[in-house]
């Protein structure tokens, strides 16, 4: 995935916005899922499942405490796979399900980022 120069913000190069994508889950389409390279798991709140009509049978139990920026446990349901297909490519992915109010509807984290094979950055 590539951007060019006339799809940069007004501030240019010097932005630092998130990266938001649009893809699709399972059947639906998905908006507002956050690339983000800070994240060591894939995240998906159990709202956006439940607005997907996912089934929560499909998600597994573990004894993974998942932990924010404030160092507290965040309230974690489960892990479950899912499939995602971002342009022509497919993928299934791992993610850990939390019951949390959260602004996007998927996070994509360095787990999907090493997978793809991505560069989360013009740095790189």
């Amino acid at each position: 995935m590539t951007f060019s120069d006339d799809e940069l913000p007004m501030e240019g190069t010097e932005h630092n916005r998130a990266l938001y994508l649009t893809v699709k889950c399972e059947e639906s389409v998905v908006s507002r899922v956050l690339v983000d390279n800070s994240s060591s798991a894939n995240i998906c709140p159990l709202s956006t499942l439940q607005k997907l009509k996912i089934s929560i049978e499909r998600i597994h139990m573990n004894s993974v405490c998942v932990r924010g920026f404030d160092g507290g446990g965040k309230d974690y349901v489960g892990d479950i796979m899912i499939e995602l297909s971002i342009g022509p490519v497919k993928f299934t992915m791992e993610f850990q399900v939390l019951d949390v109010f959260v602004s996007y509807n998927l996070l994509l984290g360095r787990p999907w980022i090493h997978t793809t094979k991505a560069i989360p950055s013009s740095l790189h």
